[in-house]
């Protein structure tokens, strides 16, 4: 997708978070550049601070953590049109306890923690979009966490084809028995007995 292209759907997302003005826009939109990734391609790994923003506008990635005994417990996908990265490290500049990846071929804009900082210290307006962007963030995991910690498996697997249909065409079925905290059988059994 052309950098104009990729723009215009940046600043389509921004709009219905915060809205900017032109000359803020202007600034905002001159620090992204395009960037593409093969797929399976570590984008961050685990103990490295997260240096970028990304704005997804094709291809899916999905954040992970990896445990002692090298299982991995998917996080979070992020597919066009919307933020992506490490959220936490990116914004605490530490070190990341996970890894973002590609899973399908993607193109995405990113830019750099050192231009957020300086747009966010320019424009106050720029700072409450990310503060937004930030709460709604927060607010989809601690609802996660609730669907983690109290939903059955067929609730969880119910959920999400609800929220998100397209996710089962899109992503492996391991990575999404992964991301529901249930085994691949009991999601394969799911996925041949509830209709939605």
């Amino acid at each position: 997708m052309l950098l104009a292209d990729s723009l215009v759907h940046l600043q389509k997302f921004c709009a219905a978070i915060h809205p900017l003005a032109e000359k803020e826009w202007s600034d905002i939109a001159a620090v992204w550049e395009t960037g593409e990734a093969k797929r399976k391609i570590t984008l961050t790994a685990q103990g490295e601070t997260e240096q970028h923003l990304y704005f997804i506008t094709e291809g899916v990635q999905r954040a992970y953590y990896l445990t002692e005994d090298d299982k991995e417990a998917t996080l979070v996908f992020t597919y066009p049109f919307s933020f992506s990265g490490v959220a936490d490290s990116l914004l605490t500049q530490t070190p990341s306890r996970y890894f973002l990846e590609t899973l399908t071929q993607s193109s995405f804009l990113r830019t750099s923690y050192k231009q957020l900082q300086i747009l966010m210290d320019r424009y106050p307006n720029f700072e409450r979009l990310i503060l937004k962007a930030t709460s709604f963030a927060l607010r989809g995991a601690l609802e996660r966490q609730i669907e983690l910690q109290t939903f059955s498996a067929e609730k969880k697997f119910t959920t999400l084809l609800t929220r998100s249909p397209q996710v089962l065409r899109l992503i492996p079925h391991k990575y999404l028995a992964s991301y529901l905290g249930i085994d691949a059988a009991t999601f394969s059994k799911l996925l041949s007995t509830v209709r939605i």
